[in-house]
């Protein structure tokens, strides 16, 4: 098997993937980092503007930002739809050994809605809590045809451009934008020059945000809203 636990500087687990010599999140803090990346500038920003929410996650992995945004949607009202795409799922014998809802203090409510995450079947949306329903889709994002499909949220988080330069590319990320409605946002951790050039060159708004433990800088990008003949961007 070419994945082991790791524990990170903040005390919570992530996966090293030995393949690519790559972990699932940083060393400095697997919870650290998705609060500060996906669930503050991500999933907070949008709440600002609206409570019903879909969500296109790239890459489920160990489950932990699908987590976070259960118990992010357990403090704001909100209703979500989430989608995560996830070409090579983590067997459960090894989400299994993660404990991220000891992390989390309530363990008596995340373990379970850890466990249904992970349980889940494919393909099809099913309701983990009250407000949180998700759809796992056994698809690379290559694959992904996105018919019909309108996103307020993109968690962009598969592995780096070192390891996966085509993700990072601007045809992939001409699909994102493509996918986001008017006003969504993409954020990731990446903040590489490269990166934010192709963000910008198909047409999002991209902003350079103060990084989490460990990083200078993360990255959010927002499609511009088209009023009459003018865009406006929330980003502005």
């Amino acid at each position: 098997m070419n994945l082991e636990i790791r524990p990170t500087r903040d005390g919570s687990p992530t996966l090293y993937n030995r393949q690519l010599g790559k972990t699932y999140h940083s060393v400095h803090g697997a919870v650290q980092e998705s609060v500060h990346v996906y669930i503050r500038a991500g999933l907070d920003f949008v709440l600002e503007r609206k409570r019903r929410i879909n969500l296109l996650e790239i890459g489920l992995g160990t489950g932990l930002n699908a987590l976070l945004t259960i118990q992010q949607s357990g403090r704001v009202p909100c209703e979500i739809r989430y989608t995560s795409l996830e070409p090579c799922p983590v067997p459960t014998e090894i989400t299994d050994q993660l404990d991220y809802a000891q992390c989390l203090g309530e363990t008596a409510f995340f373990q379970p809605a850890f466990h249904r995450i992970h349980q889940a079947s494919w393909e099809q949306f099913q309701k983990i809590t009250e407000n949180f329903s998700l759809l796992k889709r056994q698809v690379t994002l290559a694959d992904f045809n996105g018919k019909d499909c309108a996103y307020d949220l993109i968690y962009f988080d598969p592995f780096p451009p070192s390891a996966h330069p085509d993700l990072w590319e601007e045809p992939t990320l001409a699909k994102l934008s493509r996918l986001l409605v008017p006003g969504g946002v993409l954020t990731t951790y990446c903040s590489k020059g490269q990166v934010k050039r192709n963000l910008r060159a198909v047409g999002l708004d991209v902003q350079a945000l103060p990084g989490p433990p460990g990083k200078r800088e993360m990255t959010r990008a927002v499609k511009p809203e088209a009023v009459g003949n003018q865009q406006l961007s929330k980003s502005a």
